[in-house]
């Protein structure tokens, strides 16, 4: 490495890198990729947001071939792609030994594309260890090497110092924010990371392509993002990362800055949804009780706008749902079903989230200006009317 500051834009190069990669090339388009100096290499994790990001040392990937830069990007997608950015966390004072586990799991599939320092196994310290298994597996076999070190060295007691793998090397990336965030964070960065993978599955099914991804991953993958979806837990998501921030004075918190001398402030997040229902018969009442009893639960979270509609929104039974309202549903239009007429309504005003209850029987609507959400019954959200690359849940009334 020269003693210049390296100028390398990892955002510059990644579409040539992952050119013959359909998966890691789509998933990568969503994922932000930031230069630091502070970490020796690369690493991801998630943003006190719930965004993904991937740091990067530009020096560290200067000095690397083209195939080891192609390798590293698509280890850190790995390690969002099986959750080890988000998923458990290891017991205390094992954090070396999973990071470890995790990057064993991970480098079985990138033999020859990373590279020298990667703990890869069959290789070095790793010599006895077969290819191709996962976290879970290194994890245990690490765990049972380092208590057997131990025995030989101390007394039988596992008395050995420090973590059992100081004498494993290191994992050659960084997962230091592995875990970090708030509880809220976590959740949405989840969230996010399954519609990013599903998304960018779809777009490998498309290309009828997967690139370098193994027959064995691509199941993974494909398994992961069939399991089933919990729709409220995706209601909830929507709905906070449809919140903006309002910052208010009050005199009942201290100002950190001017403590007895200014007011201090008070953060409250708080978003206005637009909730637009289909009035053909399709949207029945299981689905809207459903939808309902869920909705009482986080009046907190945000303020929701009922807006009824068919080819064109009534009007005068557009209102402000109130916590616990008890107001029978009652059907206003009779007419067909065109999206541009609550999409109109919406974009007119000043909404920070759109969701509709509807069966998709309907052409593509216009954009909208803000996030919008489809919500249907499983029949027809498996086989909407017109492809989008907005959300669409299922609503399980069962």
């Amino acid at each position: 490495m020269t003693d210049q500051p390296s100028t390398f834009d990892l955002n510059k190069h990644t579409a040539r890198l992952l050119m013959n990669e359909p998966f890691f090339a789509a998933l990568s388009r969503r994922i932000n990729k930031r230069k630091s100096s502070a970490l020796p290499t690369a690493g991801v994790r998630v943003t006190d947001d719930g965004h993904f990001e991937m740091l990067y040392n530009p020096a560290f990937f200067e000095d690397l071939t083209d195939v080891q830069r192609a390798g590293v990007l698509k280890h850190e997608f790995y390690h969002l792609v099986f959750e080890h950015v988000t998923g458990r966390l290891p017991e205390a004072g094992m954090s070396k030994m999973w990071n470890i586990a995790t990057d064993l799991a991970i480098n079985s599939h990138l033999v020859g594309e990373l590279p020298e320092q990667c703990c890869m196994p069959g290789q070095g310290p790793f010599a006895d260890m077969e290819l191709g298994k996962s976290a879970e597996f290194y994890f245990a076999a690490l765990k049972k090497k380092a208590e057997d070190q131990d025995e030989q060295e101390g007394d039988g007691e596992g008395s050995g110092s420090g973590d059992p793998s100081d004498q494993m090397g290191d994992s050659f990336d960084d997962h230091s924010g592995w875990g970090e965030g708030s509880g809220t964070a976590q959740d949405i960065a989840k969230e996010r990371l399954k519609d990013s993978v599903k998304k960018a599955a779809q777009e490998a099914q498309k290309a009828n392509s997967w690139g370098s991804v193994s027959s064995s991953c691509r199941k993974d993958i494909l398994e992961r993002i069939a399991s089933r979806v919990d729709w409220r837990k995706v209601l909830r998501y929507f709905i906070k990362t449809s919140q903006r921030s309002n910052r208010t004075r009050t005199v009942k918190r201290l100002n950190k800055r001017y403590p007895y001398i200014h007011a201090g402030s008070r953060v409250k997040r708080q978003a206005r949804i637009a909730i637009s229902i289909d009035q053909s018969g399709s949207v029945d009442d299981g689905m809207l009780a459903a939808f309902f009893s869920e909705l009482n639960k986080l009046a907190e979270l945000a303020e929701f706008t009922v807006i009824p509609f068919d080819t064109e929104v009534a009007e005068d039974h557009v209102h402000v749902w109130k916590r616990n309202e008890k107001r029978k549903w009652v059907r206003v239009r009779y007419g067909g079903t065109c999206f541009n007429a609550p999409t109109k309504f919406v974009n007119a005003g000043n909404f920070d989230g759109h969701i509709v209850l509807t069966d998709l029987m309907a052409p593509k609507p216009i954009a909208s200006k803000c996030q919008r959400m489809w919500m249907t019954t499983k029949q027809y959200a498996e086989r909407p009317y017109f492809q989008t690359n907005e959300r669409i849940i299922a609503i399980d009334t069962q």
